[in-house]
């Protein structure tokens, strides 16, 4: 909380949006995209692809997303279940990686071939699946600058009275810049879903209980512990061991955490996706963060104090001596339980929250760089790391995009559930595939029975094989909005989103949506309307995978 005080007082003084009435015009295409996320480049280039005008309106200055904020260690799960403009980008990426002049910091013989789920470089397939974030966003503007595509950044809409309907409709919408743009399909491809909440669309935040849609792994799952980020020996969670009159530690809720299989309105964790360096010539320092209080991780030390050594297993390398740093272990990077405002918070109220995990992660940083209490050969390698220098070099070298795992989900036309992802239920009118595990991070901390601290909501569970997602997903229920596509915060439940939520996916899911808006903009009908049989084979025809079993 502390943090995030900070954060909000920072906030108040630094963010605010202001008109320019200069610069406030009304524009006009077939699509309007709002969002600069994968999933908002891929369907702004199929739009185009296809013939139609379209205009990407960005939140962000950098477009990617993910893909471009850090997260280059792909979650790719079956690579053969991804194709289309998602395949493409990772074949582009592939070409740079090709070019001596991509290894600056290491001979491409040094970086080796690890990857998730498939090798980093595929050289059978032409792909290569881990990259460098500077990289990534690369790729995402040369697909924009190509296909003619008009971005208009740093535009926020106006989420109160900047989405003009119709009959269930949207018309236009406008930013708080005061600009306006109208278009015959709109698709939200935002992490948030602002456009769809702001137009009136149902949706769920938090997770169901399993009686919700006849699932195992949604809802509350003390004692799963599938990932190993837990506490694993008992860690006294009071400020003097021993004395519960004492206080918590910082980030231990004083809530009872529930019963297992209840719905509640609590999301997974985020963090930064962290691109360090340990090349001297390119790493920066670990600085002390403004609040920094070591108090804060007095946690983390009674944990190594526990004996625990696994602090830099998630440090996966990405080429030129770089890496993705994910959390990893039982306090990390994920900021646990200090996000559950986030998809219904406001503008500054995001930000301060943003802030808040920022101020987290580069304290844990120093923390474990520098504190006594952290065992000294931890301190020695941590201190061999640093920011990489040539990485978000207009941001501090810090991240531009926070690992937004979860905010709002659409209740559409249908919903995807475990059963669709663990192959218990079959698909209709499949759009894309996935095939990563169902994967949520933790969600809450909190005080056993016992008075140990522990850790809750790590799920992990593997798909048997590559499952189908249905056009249904996303698209909204057609009495609340007939022109609105959803690739992001799509139609699933907490426990299928955590499979879903892949940037590949996204990718494919940004691509459907822009398909179907084509298909509905040229027979003049709702996105609902859209016959499957025809956009099936458009979708084939883009390179798109709908089922494994078909013909090469």
């Amino acid at each position: 909380m502390r943090y995030l005080l900070l954060a909000m007082a920072i906030t108040l003084v630094s963010f605010q949006h202001k008109k320019d009435e200069r610069s406030t015009r009304t524009f006009k295409a077939d699509i309007i995209i709002y969002g600069g996320t994968s999933a908002a480049v891929t369907a702004a280039v199929e739009a185009s692809r296809s013939g139609k005008s379209v205009i990407m309106v960005s939140p962000d200055r950098h477009l990617g997303g993910l893909s471009s904020g850090g997260l280059g260690f792909t979650d790719t799960g079956n690579k053969e279940a991804i194709g289309g403009l998602a395949r493409e980008f990772y074949h582009r990426v592939y070409l740079h990686y090709q070019q001596d002049t991509a290894w600056k910091w290491q001979r491409a013989a040094e970086y080796g071939n690890r990857g998730q789920g498939t090798v980093a470089m595929d050289g059978e397939n032409r792909t290569m699946w881990i990259f460098e974030p500077h990289v990534a966003e690369q790729v995402f503007e040369g697909f924009i600058a190509e296909n003619g595509i008009r971005v208009f950044r740093d535009q926020w809409l106006d989420r109160k009275q900047g989405v003009g309907m119709v009959g269930g409709e949207i018309r236009e919408i406008q930013t708080l810049s005061g600009n306006t743009f109208q278009g015959k399909v709109f698709i939200d491809a935002t992490y948030e879903g602002d456009l769809m909440a702001a137009a009136g669309v149902s949706y769920h935040v938090g997770r169901e209980a399993t009686t919700t849609y006849g699932e195992n792994w949604n809802g509350i799952q003390k004692e799963a512990f599938h990932h190993g980020h837990h506490f694993k020996a008992p860690i006294d969670p009071y400020v003097v061991k021993g004395d519960p009159t004492s206080g918590l530690l910082p980030f231990i809720s004083e809530e009872p955490p529930g019963t297992n299989g209840q719905g509640d309105n609590k999301i997974q964790a985020y963090c930064f996706r962290l691109c360090m360096s340990n090349h001297p010539d390119n790493r920066i320092a670990f600085e002390k963060p403004e609040g920094y209080d070591p108090a804060d991780y007095q946690l983390l030390a009674r944990v190594f104090e526990s004996g625990w050594n696994e602090w830099f297993q998630k440090y996966d390398a990405i080429p030129n001596k770089k890496t993705d740093t994910n959390n990893h272990g039982p306090f990390s990077m994920d900021f646990i339980g200090e996000n559950y405002a986030y998809p219904e918070a406001s503008y500054q109220e995001r930000k301060a929250i943003i802030k808040a995990h920022e101020q987290y992660q580069k304290g844990l940083l120093y923390f474990v760089a520098h504190d006594p209490e952290v065992p000294e050969q931890v301190r020695k390698q941590m201190q061999e790391w640093g920011l990489a220098r040539d990485e978000f070099t207009d941001n501090g070298h810090w991240p531009h995009q926070l690992y937004i795992r979860e905010a709002r989900r659409m209740l559409g036309e249908g919903v995807l559930t475990e059963l669709e992802v663990l192959g218990k239920r079959a698909v209709e009118h499949p759009i894309g595939m996935g095939s990563y595990s169902i994967d949520s991070h933790n969600v809450q901390r909190y005080v056993t029975e016992d008075g140990a601290v522990q850790n809750e909501g790590d799920i992990g569970i593997h798909p048997p094989e590559p499952y189908q997602i249905s056009l249904g997903s996303i698209l909204p229920r057609r009495q609340e909005c007939i022109n609105l596509l959803v690739p992001v915060c799509v139609s699933a439940s907490h426990s299928a989103y955590g499979s879903v939520r892949m940037e590949p996916v996204f990718m494919i899911l940004g691509q459907a949506a822009a398909a179907t808006a084509v298909l509905a903009i040229d027979r003049d009908t709702g996105v609902q309307e859209v016959n499957y049989q025809t956009l099936r084979p458009k979708l084939l025809e883009r390179g798109m995978v709908l089922d494994l079993d078909m013909p090469k």
